[in-house]
């Protein structure tokens, strides 16, 4: 049992914490810590709920034919999907700390099921695109999930627990063209979003029978006054501003890589197909998943240290990745430091800033990745008209610039 203190809004929401389950067992004044296999069920959980986001990007083609949508505006479909998905970071995230955590999390997974039905069985293209838009706002589902793995864990093991979870999304991400492609080559890109609803499913039955259960008294707060204290955090907190800068800066190089990459690779001289693309996917899990120790070190008091060697790295990578029309062999060098880079400073961020209002995590959290979403959206819509216009090389230096913008602020960031 412990009580937080907090300015925002009418105080804190919570004023206790019960953790009975074997989970989360009270030692003094902290959590003990969660087991390995339930914080990969929760990386798991992640990784699914955030592809389901990322499912449409290989498969417009097929949906422009099925839809009787025209190419030049079939990539709507992108569109509402991560609209949605910006609004449930700032509609749906913040909750977390208002409603019991564990129910929330429940919730949104068997919404999410419903949703990807609608998807896989849509019969038109306003039902497809409705379905695609709760797709979008439910997948938030991901940032309640860090949230609470962020309040289970024990203090000094937050940090390697953040990591995991996080690397889940990152792999997510990466995976998710792998994974539709896999199935839309053997069953049609509808059986993508079935056999995702299955999953979802399933990982909803798992955590209503694993997840701990935490009990917290909520205060009097309206809904408004819950998402206008999100806003007031930026106010009050100048590491959150500053950590969601560099969120913005490093998903928008993340963004300029993963989503310009298919054009150079599926044109001469390499004309590779979809799965072969699909597989510098599997190469980039390579990179988040050596990041996932980026949270034990910060648990250690080296998260400055952390970011910028992470940041120099990010600089470095787009050095290989130029090389690309060259060889091949730069370009997985270069995609495995950037995706370990990119990782190793999103853990970091949040390990640092989780902390700071224990009672408003999932504030927190939404408010810092609606500049994730920001980064990426700009970092894709940039990246393919510099293609355009400049080719590889006007990619490369893109990216290379925005990583060195990002390294500027953080040296800046820390004389202050």
């Amino acid at each position: 049992m412990y009580k937080t203190d907090s300015n925002l809004e009418n105080g804190p929401l919570y004023s206790k914490v019960n953790s009975p389950s074997p989970e989360t067992k009270p030692h003094g004044h902290q959590h003990s810590s969660m087991s390995r296999s339930l914080t990969l069920l929760f990386a798991t959980a992640c990784g699914m709920s955030v592809a389901n986001i990322y499912f449409a990007q290989p498969l417009l083609d097929r949906l422009s034919n099925d839809f009787g949508i025209d190419h030049s505006v079939i990539g709507v479909v992108i569109t509402i999907t991560q609209i949605f998905y910006g609004l449930g970071l700032l509609l749906l995230v913040p909750l977390g700390d208002l409603l019991n955590q564990r129910r929330l999390i429940v919730g949104q997974m068997l919404l999410s099921t419903i949703a990807l039905i609608i998807v896989g069985t849509a019969f038109s293209s306003v039902v497809l695109f409705v379905g695609m838009a709760l797709v979008g706002l439910l997948a938030v589902v991901t940032q309640t999930l860090v949230a609470y793995a962020a309040n289970i864990a024990s203090p000094t093991e937050r940090g390697r627990v953040v990591g995991i979870v996080t690397s889940g999304i990152v792999i997510g991400i990466l995976l998710a063209r792998t994974f539709a492609g896999i199935l839309t080559d053997l069953a049609g890109w509808r059986s993508v979003y079935i056999v995702s609803a299955a999953l979802m499913l399933l990982l909803a039955s798992l955590f209503f029978k694993v997840l701990p259960v935490v009990e917290r008294e909520v205060k009097s707060i309206t809904y408004l006054q819950l998402i206008r204290s999100t806003f007031t955090l930026f106010i009050q907190e100048r590491t959150l501003r500053v950590r969601s800068v560099l969120a913005l800066l490093i998903f928008a190089d993340f963004s300029i890589l993963w989503t310009s990459l298919v054009l150079p690779l599926s044109a001469p001289p390499f004309a590779l197909s979809y799965s072969a693309i699909g597989a510098f996917g599997l190469v980039g899990v390579a990179g988040a998943l050596a990041a996932a120790s980026a949270g034990k070190l910060a648990d250690r008091g080296y998260g400055q240290r952390t970011t910028g060697s992470a940041l120099l790295l990010l600089l470095i990578s787009w050095l290989f990745i130029s090389y690309l029309q060259q060889t091949i062999v730069a370009l997985v060098v270069g995609i495995v430091l950037l995706d370990l880079a990119v990782q190793a400073i999103h853990v970091t961020n949040q390990t640092m800033i989780l902390p700071l209002h224990p009672e408003a995590r999932s504030r927190l959290t939404a408010g810092y990745m609606m500049f994730y979403s920001i980064g990426s959206a700009s970092g894709s819509i940039a990246s393919t008209q510099i293609y355009a216009h400049f080719g590889w090389g006007g990619v490369s230096l893109l990216g290379a610039s925005v990583s060195a913008l990002a390294l500027l602020f953080w040296a800046l960031s820390i004389r202050k």
